[in-house]
């Protein structure tokens, strides 16, 4: 039997990450309007079919990246169905990261983990590895369901940012789910 406390969401089901329901409730603009700026490079972790990627790559213009990694490469698929052809194919580098490594040593302004960090095999391991590519003044964004992680588990997600050098600086306000931006100590 599988562990539920790892499982991912399976490509097949990918429209319940990106409908116009969720887009109503929890708006990628509104929610990364405070962060996220023109020329910056995003790190997407979990992308899944693109629901934020495609938003940030407009958010950060032409002289900005976003890197959608998702360990999924049916949501890297989805996503690239989306934007081929257009001017945000030049913004988005899809990139297959592993169960446990996201696997790149690019430096980035923002890191966007979007209900996944309770999917990770190792917490401790992923803070670590964001610490290691996110730029001195970059920050990351966690945010996780509130139906699915509960407080005291998105609170020992935070204990374990903690303990590789990151601090809480803001818990903004995100629909049905605990949110925090961390910055390094």
């Amino acid at each position: 039997m599988k562990n539920k406390k790892h499982r991912v969401c399976p490509a097949k089901r990918a429209w319940t990450l990106d409908n116009r329901i969720r887009r109503w409730l929890q708006n990628p603009r509104e929610i990364l309007e405070p962060y996220i700026k023109d020329g910056m490079t995003v790190l997407d972790i979990g992308c899944g079919p693109g629901f934020f990627s495609i938003d940030i790559a407009q958010m950060v213009g032409k002289s900005g990246r976003v890197i959608a990694a998702d360990l999924q490469e049916g949501m890297l698929q989805k996503l690239r169905d989306k934007i081929q052809g257009t001017e945000l194919e030049k913004r988005i580098t899809l990139h297959k990261s592993e169960a446990n490594k996201i696997g790149m040593s690019e430096n980035v302004d923002f890191v966007l983990a979007f209900y996944m960090v309770h999917e990770l095999p190792s917490q401790k391991d992923f803070f670590e590895e964001i610490k290691s590519i996110l730029k001195p003044t970059g920050q990351v964004l966690i945010v996780e369901p509130l139906f699915h992680v509960s407080k005291r588990a998105f609170e020992d997600s935070i204990r374990k940012a903690r303990e590789v050098g990151f601090i809480p600086v803001e818990r903004p306000k995100v629909f049905f789910s605990n949110a925090v931006i961390l910055k390094q100590g």
